[in-house]
């Protein structure tokens, strides 16, 4: 003992302390906060690799202080934690972690750790290897002691397996062993427990077995266990990377930094720094770093992965360009106007990152059933033991070989892949469509629902009215234009457009008043363009429309003149109505707008049930009111007046043209103008739902059949370790099948593939 112990204590102590602020200071950075003022953080968490893995995280988490939700996603092996404001530190998250057995890092939404699930492929391939080889070479040894060899001949070559079989197994266990070690450390149960406390049983067995001259020891049985274990899991990393390719084929189109011009001078900067208000500078062949704005440069653009037009778009000075978008042919200079977390690639990732982090009805009952695993093998492990030593006489080996058997037979990881793996793929199978699925538990209520409603403006249409016809004179005309180009509101800049190009005369004292119409002086007159009723109120006569489609034009004391507009179609929804129609889905129209146009739209669609003159209030009362007759309602709307109809559904989607409001209240986003989005959307979620519904069935009805031909001493430890193998291959191998073949709906279709009739806008004229 020296008497600088305590200072060199203390010393120790200040430096724990020094780097656990350092770790936690780090851990803040890696946050993203949100409107709320919540902070996501998101954990790479490679050990994960079981339902009852996700339990035992979401448990030991909920409770800490701050935390709002957790979600583990086991395909990407990941953690979410929401923490309720920025106060909350996220330093005993990564603790409890580390403490579970499952070290954590922090990780940005673009960065999916790809080094270090390589390495863990690379790992799994080596140990693979080594256990086939050892497997090999013992089996020949074995097949000498099958074919008859005496007692020392017999000894030397079980010796020799043992000299093989152990470093095998010491070596290429590892993956199974250190899992189960983190667990019990812990003080809880996970499914390479069983596993690993096979191995060892079966090697201490055999080992005992040699060293006493026994005629049977089990290492060719060992390491052919463990190869065929090790082929499982290989296979299964392997799926799952299949799964999530299409998280990883974004993640590589984010850029890792942006050029900034900076005094005129082009400066490199991480993509962690870019800031809203930021100049950049995108050279031919890269992508927009974050959503930015043109500035100034000429080039085109590849918005394919936006839209799904394989056709460039031609760049201009204001246009709005998405992170992601490829810049083709010259240089551009752009404003951001979001930073790299919150720009639309980071969005995309988002919502495909969470496809299977929803907790439906299904991903619960998985759940409960993973729980249950590990307690109820090591008692059905336990009981066939104790049966069997009471059965055979007292033979402790006979009974050890069926209770190891049962061990390795039961297998959870069926059910722990069976909705998550369909989730992941079906969120793919949409994305390549352009839908963005926010939630996994959202294509479970998407394939229950049986009835659709719909917003009308902006969502089966355009949003964007066309001039139709108008009776008006020259000097009207030219009055209406100039009038019309004095303001933004969409009637207007339709009734600008929709006019020839002429002369204009000069107006003065333009006033326009919000919802009305507008006024101005031309040639001393007073003149207004707007609703029918306002106009009336200075012109002759008493000509007016009820039809909400119209726009009135008049000078004082003349006549009024109207101008008829009509409304487009927004593309596909003529195929989404019948498509909705023929799934035997009714489908009914809820509108804001006047009744005219609201029939025109219901009848040019085949909607037998419409509603004109909705306010939002009235919109959710409908939905209520089809809930409260045990309707499942899907909600597709596009305003911001539609957001809370869209949280009221069962299930919601809007367009990507559609409000921010709409975007985050939706369940789904399709990104495509297509309304084909809709039945296809459908058409993957009721095929996600037999193929989870197909999973389940093959996960029982193996276990119902070889749990129970294990105990009764049928089944060997080796044919328990091929079986359980391919229980698990077989389920991802089944949820797969939705990355591909028909689904009986109509795909969103790009420009490039759509016939030109399909792709000719259908208009609603509108009638005085």
């Amino acid at each position: 003992m020296s008497c600088c112990s305590p200072a060199l204590d203390l010393a120790e102590a200040e430096e724990r302390v020094v780097a656990a602020d350092l770790r936690g200071e780090e851990l803040r950075h890696a946050g993203r906060v949100g409107r709320d003022g919540s902070v996501t953080y998101v954990f790479a968490v490679p050990d994960v690799h079981c339902g009852a893995c996700i339990a035992a995280i979401e448990d030991a988490l909920k409770p800490l202080a701050g935390v709002d939700s957790v979600r583990v996603n086991l395909t990407l092996r990941r953690v979410t934690v929401v923490l309720s404001t920025t106060d909350v530190p996220p330093l005993p998250i990564a603790e409890t972690l580390a403490r579970l057995g499952y070290p954590a890092t922090p990780v940005d939404l673009g960065d999916l750790d790809e080094l270090a699930r390589g390495r863990q492929s690379a790992k799994l391939l080596t140990a693979l290897g080594i256990a086939g080889f050892a497997a090999a070479n013992v089996m020949l040894l074995s097949v000498s002691v099958w074919a008859g060899a005496d007692d020392a001949t017999r000894d030397l070559f079980h010796l020799i397996s043992a000299l093989i079989a152990i470093p095998a197994v010491a070596f290429s266990g590892q993956v199974f062993f250190r899992s189960a070690f983190g667990a019990l450390r812990a003080g809880r149960l996970n499914m390479d427990v069983p596993i690993s406390l096979a191995l060892l049983l079966a090697l201490g067995m055999s080992i005992v077995e040699s060293l006493s001259g026994g005629a049977e020891a089990y290492f060719d049985a060992v390491v052919t266990l463990t190869f065929f274990l090790l082929v499982g899991r290989y296979l299964d990393e392997l799926m799952r990377e299949r799964a999530r390719s299409a998280v990883l084929g974004i993640a590589r189109l984010a850029a890792k930094g942006a050029t900034r011009i900076v005094d005129g001078a082009p400066v490199h900067v991480p993509i962690d720094e870019v800031e809203p208000g930021m100049r950049l500078r995108v050279s031919a062949g890269e992508r927009m770093p974050v959503d930015a704005r043109i500035v100034a440069g000429e080039s085109t653009l590849d918005r394919s992965l936006v839209t799904g037009e394989s056709e460039p778009l031609d760049a201009s000075a204001g246009m709005r360009v998405e992170a992601g978008v490829l810049n083709l042919s010259g240089p551009l200079d752009v404003e951001a106007l979001s930073n790299a977390k919150e720009s639309f690639l980071a969005e995309i990732m988002a919502m495909m990152e969470a496809a299977e982090v929803g907790r439906g009805a299904y991903v619960r009952v998985a759940d409960r059933m993973a729980r249950l695993y590990a307690p109820a093998v090591h008692l059905a492990a336990a009981v066939t033991f104790l049966a069997w030593l009471f059965l055979s006489g007292g033979d402790w080996y006979h009974a050890i070989t069926i209770a190891i058997a049962v061990l390795i037979v039961t297998c959870p990881c069926a059910l722990g892949l069976a909705v998550p793996v369909v989730h992941v793929v079906g969120a793919s199978r949409l994305f390549s469509a352009g839908i963005l699925m926010k939630d996994g538990s959202a294509l479970e209520r998407l394939a229950e629902i049986d009835t659709v409603v719909f917003d009308k403006t902006g969502t089966l249409t355009t949003g964007t009215p066309a001039l139709a016809r108008t009776d008006a004179d020259e000097e009207a005309r030219g009055a209406a234009r100039a009038l019309a180009a004095r303001s933004s509101h969409p009637a207007a800049r339709a009734i600008h457009a929709g006019l020839s190009a002429g002369t204009e005369p000069a107006i003065e004292a333009v006033r326009e008043i919000p919802g009305v119409g507008v006024e101005a002086l031309v040639g001393g007159r007073r003149t207004r363009l707007g609703r029918p009723a306002w106009v009336a109120e200075i012109a002759a006569g008493d000509r007016t429309t009820g039809d909400a489609g119209g726009v009135a034009f008049a000078f004082e004391n003349g006549p009024a003149t109207i101008f008829e507009l009509h409304e487009t179609l927004r593309e596909g929804a003529v195929e989404a109505a019948s498509g909705l129609a023929a799934a035997g889905l009714p489908v009914e129209l809820l509108s804001g707008d006047a009744e005219g146009p609201v029939a025109r739209v219901a009848a040019a669609l085949s909607i037998g049930r419409h509603r004109s003159g909705c306010r939002p209030e009235e919109k959710i009362a409908r939905i209520r009111e089809l809930q409260a007759k045990h309707h499942r309602v899907l909600m597709i709307g596009d305003g911001l007046n539609d957001a809370p109809s869209l949280a009221a559904g069962d299930v919601s989607m809007a367009p990507a043209s559609a409000c921010d409001a709409g975007r985050l209240a939706a369940d789904f986003v399709f990104t495509r103008d297509s309304l084909t989005a809709v039945p296809f959307a459908l058409a993957v979620a009721r095929r996600a739902k037999r193929l989870v519904q197909t999973n389940f069935a093959l996960a029982i009805v193996y276990n119902l059949v070889a749990v129970p031909l294990a105990m009764a001493g049928f089944v060997t430890p080796l044919v328990a370790a091929i079986a359980m193998s391919a229980s698990s291959i077989l389920v991802v191998a089944n949820s797969l099948r939705l990355a591909r073949g028909s689904l009986g709906g109509t795909a969103p279709a790009s420009a490039a593939t759509q016939t030109e009739s399909a792709r000719r806008p259908q208009h609603l004229e509108a009638t005085a």
